[in-house]
């Protein structure tokens, strides 16, 4: 029985050691610390595991795979903000949103068939509106979900204005195969809020950046992410046992 309890103290610890780095990087920036969210991106890992984070006082969680959010939000307290990252298929939406009630953001959309699926599925249920990052394609890589940066402001109209069961709460990236994002990565993304801003007639500060994972969420926030979703560095590395959808 020790082992586990060892792992598990293990990553409250990388927990902290990941908030100090997050304040180093907020004070090196001169960023509001209140204003940067920590999402704990719990992927392959066992409820366990979220739960010790959870008494150590965190609340924000994130899961990459419907299967995943939808078999442990139910196993854990429904104050948990839940966030969905990456590319949502529209025929899932509504698992994922049955499954989890109370799932607070979906990070991120990138087309509208997405959005407006999302948006049926809200109004369907009767629940709160629900908050969306739109993906977008910041390295311009081909394989890689995202809306091309010279759509998003399109896109991000389209759920402000056809979709009344969405709120439009701002942009996020991923990075690059290897997890690690260049300046030129998270610049894309600023300039994509910049136009979005302007086009939407918003504040600025009203629009969050999700940008920045483990191997570069320092960087990001340095450079103005207000959302970061840090993984293996808190959890440790992912164990892939079976095919996720």
């Amino acid at each position: 029985m020790a082992a586990p309890v060892a792992a598990e103290g293990a990553v409250v610890a990388a927990f902290r050691s990941v908030m100090m780095r997050v304040r180093h990087a907020a004070e090196r920036s001169n960023s509001q610390l209140d204003r940067i969210r920590v999402v704990a991106v719990s992927k392959t890992k066992p409820v366990s595991m979220i739960r010790q984070l959870y008494d150590a006082g965190h609340r924000s969680f994130g899961e990459n795979y419907v299967q995943e959010i939808v078999e442990k939000a139910p196993q854990l307290p429904q104050d948990i903000e839940w966030h969905f990252i990456g590319h949502l298929q529209s025929n899932k939406a509504k698992t994922l949103l049955g499954g989890v009630p109370h799932l607070a953001m979906v990070e991120g959309v990138d087309n509208q068939k997405v959005a407006n699926h999302l948006d049926r599925v809200v109004s369907t249920l009767g629940r709160n509106p629900l908050k969306i990052l739109v993906q977008v394609n910041t390295s311009g890589e081909a394989s890689k979900s995202g809306i091309d940066p010279s759509n998003c402001v399109e896109l991000a109209k389209h759920v402000k204005s056809c979709c009344p069961n969405l709120v439009f709460s701002g942009l996020m990236t991923i990075g690059r195969p290897d997890y690690t994002s260049t300046p030129e990565n998270f610049q894309c993304l600023s300039k994509c809020r910049m136009e979005v801003c302007e086009a939407l007639e918003m504040d600025e500060e009203q629009c969050e950046l999700s940008m920045g994972m483990s191997s570069d969420f320092e960087l990001a926030i340095e450079m103005g992410s207000t959302n970061v979703r840090i993984g293996s560095t808190i959890f440790g590395p992912r164990e892939y046992t079976k095919k996720q959808e």
